[in-house]
């Protein structure tokens, strides 16, 4: 069994406005050495082994549900759970 993290952000390019809301927020609280905030999702998937190729199988959730590879990058790291 696996366990999937998978971090999904906005491209470097689009513009974030919840990130800059919350760092105006942040500057409001005097937190003035926050220069830039981006906003993005966290998931945790659990995978049971299989005969599918995993690394594929991800790419395959990510771009088809997960992420909007238009407008947002991914990545992933993968652990081994081992069960008793």
């Amino acid at each position: 069994m696996y366990k999937v993290k998978v971090y999904v952000t906005l491209r470097e390019s689009v513009l974030d406005p919840q990130g800059s809301a919350v760092k105006s927020a942040l500057h409001s609280m005097t937190y003035n050495e926050v220069q830039d905030v981006r906003i993005g999702k966290y998931m945790e998937l659990t995978i049971e082994k299989s005969e599918r190729d995993l690394d594929e199988a991800i790419r395959e959730m990510c771009e088809k549900l997960l992420a909007n590879t238009v407008i947002e990058d991914y990545r992933y790291e993968v652990q081994e759970v081992v069960t008793k």
